[in-house]
């Protein structure tokens, strides 16, 4: 990769709880301050691996390291095995041979890094992708409502209960949220790690469909709406990223009313900055 990168993904949720705080009984994540809604990084990254541990999994360079179920310790120590880090001798030198092994066959660790110094040593990867947290453009207002399943787990409630086999639950939704969540890619970093532009392309791609892989009644309708990339001609970068992030406006045009779909709000970019190319893949 010979280009910087930034880039803007809008993306928004009906009816459904798109991150969930798990010490908060499960509510959707809100800034306590100003109430408008956050979406973190690794809920995002989740989605992006999921998608390529899905679509992906014939190749072995495409690997994910941190998925569900995964023993981290165990995978590290694979990576002792292969011929390419047995040949070295040193200790340093092993463990900089594992560091490229694990940047080489895992999509994750190349792409956003890896702390991998919890077993058998293979370093720590600093990622050229980086995200930072989703935040809704207005204030989410959170719905709690009570459902009912028709069923008991065991005989013993059944009797506790009478024969009325009825239990009670709760679950959080969101009326209408649109996010907006920026994020940054480096060129050195890239260089470093392995990251090419063929997984560049894969990364856009997991961003623009990885919310089809991820339904469930808890999360409602999720969608990207938005992914405005900033190419930057050279890999140091020709603007600042902040000045970038501030030609996209997001205007809520309903009036008084609160939003319930994407047109209830209007998207302008501005003209790209000199020695960046503006690209609207969605």
């Amino acid at each position: 990769m010979n280009n910087r990168y930034e880039f803007v993904l809008l993306f928004d949720v009906k009816d459904g709880n798109p991150n969930g705080d798990p010490d908060a009984g499960n509510l959707p994540r809100v800034d306590p301050e100003t109430g408008n809604g956050l979406v973190t990084d690794v809920c995002l990254k989740r989605k992006v691996r999921n998608y390529v541990q899905l679509t992906q999994s014939d190749k072995p360079e495409m690997k994910i390291f941190i998925k569900e179920k995964a023993i981290l310790n165990n995978l590290i120590a694979e990576a002792y095995e292969d011929d390419f880090v047995k040949v070295e001798e040193k200790p340093a030198d092993k463990t900089e041979a594992a560091r490229q092994f694990m940047c080489k066959n895992y999509f994750d660790v190349r792409t956003f890094g890896a702390v991998m110094s919890t077993g058998k040593n293979a370093g720590q990867v600093r990622g050229p992708v980086q995200l930072g947290f989703a935040r809704s453009k207005d204030r989410i207002f959170p719905g709690e409502h009570t459902i009912t399943r028709m069923a008991v787990a065991t005989e013993k409630e059944a009797e506790k209960q009478k024969g009325d086999n009825r239990t009670m639950g709760r679950k959080f939704t969101v009326p209408y949220g649109l996010y907006e969540v920026h994020g940054f890619i480096s060129a050195a970093l890239a260089k470093l790690t392995g990251f090419t532009e063929e997984d560049l392309t894969l990364f856009w791609d997991a961003l623009l469909n990885m919310f089809d892989h991820d339904r469930s009644a808890a999360r409602g309708e999720m969608a990207p709406q938005k992914l405005i990339v900033f190419k930057h001609a050279s890999a140091l970068g020709n603007a600042p990223a902040q000045k970038l992030f501030n030609l996209v406006k997001v205007e809520k045009n309903c009036g008084e009313k609160p939003p319930r779909s994407f047109s209830d709000y209007t998207v302008t970019t501005g003209d790209a900055l000199d020695g960046v190319e503006k690209i609207e893949m969605l």
